[in-house]
């Protein structure tokens, strides 16, 4: 990752710096749409990213919260934003790939022409975890569980990810669950510590410091991508022993408006991977169940397009449908 970090300073630096619209970009403050509840992975992302905005640019860069609607909300705030980089969304898999994929009705934005790409900040890692009191030891045992009381288990989930996780894992696993949507992971976490939820799908982040605590057990991983944090969870696949399961991760990165100048855009890529070329940001993300990534805005631009196309396809052969 340090490497890949040099390459695209290196690549910046040959950028037109003289570029009118960034020479004096930023002069005032810069506002950050996180289209989730404070306290989730995306936010706790985006807020580091943004305290060193600010210590770096000398101006405020704040947080707006705006969950609701799978990120739809905040993500038509920033489509209509005055495309000048001042207001910036941090966009998920959710947000681009899979509204679009799933959608039944038409969306409030067009995530292939009301953006802007400017890179990607994450590739996390998703838990299936459980109350470590009553819960399950296993996802063998969960499944079990499940199959014993048909319909009568349910999961907490808050982002379309998630959500088809759970439906692929029932139907692998053969079992009926409920699916119980929320807003975002805080609310996830609390369902699950209530009662209200049997196990979730969530990031690492949230329940991190309560599976350290001892109160959170994590049964598996959605994905097979080493996690220094928890080394001894199994992927999915293998925990479940359905190796038919496909690897699922949820990414996060940063938008701008359409037509948000390219140097302006260039400016603020560059600003997150010199952020990333710090290891105290990194291991700090690292220690909070983040693992960093950066790109340029082409390569955001063509990551997101290919798995739009991909998760089109799998949504549409896997005849799955979304509450």
């Amino acid at each position: 990752m340090r490497i890949l970090i040099a390459s695209l300073l290196a690549l910046f630096a040959i950028a037109p710096a003289a570029a009118q619209d960034a020479v004096s970009f930023p002069s005032r403050p810069i506002r950050i749409v996180v289209p989730f509840p404070a306290g989730g992975p995306t936010d706790v992302n985006i807020r580091i990213i943004a305290q060193r905005m600010s210590e770096d640019w000398k101006q405020p860069v704040v947080i707006e919260n705006r969950p609701g609607g799978n990120t739809a909300i905040g993500a038509q705030v920033v489509a209509k934003a005055e495309p000048d980089g001042y207001t910036l969304l941090a966009a998920m898999d959710t947000t681009l790939v899979l509204n679009p994929a799933t959608a039944t009705a038409p969306l409030s934005y067009d995530p292939f022409r009301d953006f802007a790409t400017i890179t990607l900040t994450a590739k996390n890692t998703s838990l299936i975890t459980v109350r470590t009191a009553d819960g399950p030891r296993s996802v063998a045992e969960l499944i079990a569980r499940a199959k014993q009381n048909p319909g009568k288990l349910n999961y907490g989930a808050g982002i379309i990810t998630t959500r088809l996780a759970g439906y692929q894992f029932a139907r692998e696993a053969g079992i009926k669950v409920q699916m119980i949507p929320y807003k975002g992971s805080t609310d996830v976490v609390n369902g699950l510590l209530t009662g209200s939820v049997d196990f979730a799908i969530d990031g690492v982040a949230p329940s991190l410091p309560l599976i350290r605590a001892g109160r959170l057990r994590a049964l598996a991983k959605l994905n097979s991508r080493p996690l220094s944090v928890l080394p001894d969870i199994a992927p999915l696949s293998v925990a479940a022993g359905l190796p038919q399961l496909q690897d699922m991760s949820s990414w996060i990165g940063l938008v701008a408006p359409a037509g948000t100048p390219p140097p302006v855009v260039d400016k603020i890529a560059h600003e997150v991977a010199t952020i990333y070329s710090d290891p105290a940001v990194a291991d700090r993300l690292e220690r909070a169940g983040i693992t960093i990534a950066t790109s340029t805005p082409q390569e955001f631009d063509a990551f997101f397009r290919a798995e739009a196309k991909r998760w089109t396809a799998v949504i549409r052969e896997s005849g799955i449908q979304l509450q």
